[in-house]
């Protein structure tokens, strides 16, 4: 045999071997790509997600906590997961705040030498009290940030409405990104100008898109003295009110009658597949039941609480028996409390409970593009290799991993020392919706919203068959 022929055979063999090493070191199979391809096809032939998503937002409406809404909306979701033949559904009890809106909102713009009287388009924030029967009217100072109110000191902000106008940062490719810029000015700013003597707040909307459509949204007051009225006004009009004052001095007038009435018992609604190997290793999906009351909360979230459902839908449709325990949890007042989330965490640690995973639904019904994890520092690079491995199995569905924030309602069971993971859709539109009329389910499209729940029940299936050791 000639030499070249030696060196191709050994070439040959070494790199059989190699191949066939490879092969038995894969941490998935051929079997995996096939199932998780039936996640998909079923999903998007057979899903429940719209369905529910259709009643939720359009026959309960939006559903903040303790509302009548939100009280339906434990009820239907428990009777859904109920039809599903699950090993075990429940109600986990959690008191939560009780935040009415009251009258419609009115703030406009009275007697402007440029314009006259302009109605303002307005949504109190949730949290926020009234300014009583007869209204407030004060002059207007317009701030970009909770610093510029200290800086100007109570000389210049006491006795005036302070509106806060620091838009969203349109350059910002993630548009949460561009919100977690700008979103302290509605959650603080009302009790730092408080602080400083200010009769009442205007914020405006966060959003990056130019129109009429006022955004609410929670703010905070620590402490009583803090408590002052606060609306949010669309971005249209805040342009407008940020033009107006560029001019002239200007007053507006603003009425509102929202009020936080003594707190209610409400429900975290649980539903479980037991585990038939590993039942203590639990599996955690969710999303957030409430929603503000102007719209549907089709988006935020009841995307989040359908593609949760859907994972033990499909999963049960496909007759897969997990090896591990996999909860999906409808999670109550995330958008004003955190109550449900706390309350989760707080029973499944006095029970010794251990999640090895949970992946959170609240960025929308948008087409999934991958889901960013998160973990305790010494333990999240071990957790977030393993899940790199299966990148070859979703990749194919444009889904991708990065390091990041996983949910608000899932992340009190970081001390657990489990992976935690966010459903990351394309987030584009998603501040055009958020906390508006306009969330509801005309702005979600199903082909989207289905993909979002196989892209959970894809990644749910890997997690439980492999485990993250």
């Amino acid at each position: 045999m000639k030499l070249s022929s030696v060196k191709i055979l050994i070439f040959f063999s070494i790199s059989v071997f190699f191949t066939l090493r490879m092969e038995a070191q894969k941490p998935f199979s051929e079997e995996d790509a096939l199932f998780i391809k039936n996640i998909f096809d079923t999903s998007l032939e057979e899903g429940k997600a719209y369905f529910w998503l259709t009643n939720l937002s359009e026959n309960i409406g939006g559903r903040l906590a303790g509302s009548p809404q939100a009280a339906a909306a434990v009820e239907y979701t428990r009777q859904e997961m109920e039809k599903l033949n699950l090993d075990t559904v429940l109600l986990q009890p959690c008191m939560v705040p009780h935040w009415v809106r009251g009258e419609k909102e009115q703030v406009r713009v009275v007697n402007s030498n440029k314009m006259g009287t302009v109605d303002l388009d307005a949504l109190a924030l949730g949290n926020s009290v009234g300014t009583g029967p007869l209204g407030i009217t004060a002059e207007v100072i317009e701030v970009k940030s909770l610093k510029e109110v200290e800086e100007l000191g109570r000389e210049k902000i006491e006795g005036k409405i302070v509106f806060y106008n620091r838009p969203f940062d349109n350059t910002q490719l993630r548009t949460f990104y561009a919100y977690g810029k700008a979103v302290d000015q509605r959650v603080y700013g009302p009790a730092k100008a408080a602080e400083y003597g200010a009769v009442a707040t205007i914020v405006r909307s966060m959003t990056g898109k130019l129109d009429d459509v006022p955004h609410t949204g929670v703010t905070v007051y620590e402490k009583e003295d803090q408590k002052i009225p606060a609306v949010a006004i669309s971005t249209m009009d805040a342009n407008l009110l940020s033009r107006l004052l560029s001019e002239e001095p200007v007053k507006v007038f603003v009425r509102t009658t929202c009020e936080n009435l003594p707190k209610k018992v409400s429900y975290n609604v649980i539903g479980e597949i037991k585990g038939s190997e590993f039942p203590d290793e639990i599996i955690v999906v969710g999303g957030h039941l409430d929603s503000w009351d102007v719209g549907g909360g089709a988006h935020d979230d009841g995307a989040g609480c359908v593609h949760s459902m859907d994972v033990l839908n499909l999963l049960k449709m496909l007759d897969y028996r997990p090896k591990r325990t996999i909860r999906a949890v409808m999670f109550m007042n995330e958008e004003n409390g955190l109550a449900g989330g706390l309350e989760y965490a707080k029973v499944s640690n006095e029970k010794g409970e251990k999640h090895i995973f949970g992946l959170e639904s609240d960025a929308g019904g948008f087409t999934p593009q991958g889901f960013s994890c998160d973990a305790e520092n010494d333990v999240f690079v071990d957790l977030f290799q393993k899940l790199n491995e299966w990148l070859p199995l979703l990749e194919p569905y444009n889904l991708h991993l990065n390091k990041g924030g996983s949910g608000a309602d899932i992340g009190p069971l970081k001390s657990q020392l489990g992976l935690l993971c966010g459903l990351r859709p394309d987030s584009q539109r998603y501040f055009d919706y958020h906390h508006t009329a306009d969330d509801t389910i005309e702005a979600v499209h199903p082909r989207e919203l289905a993909l979002g729940s196989a892209a959970m029940t894809a990644l749910v299936f890997l997690v439980d068959k492999y485990g993250l050791n």
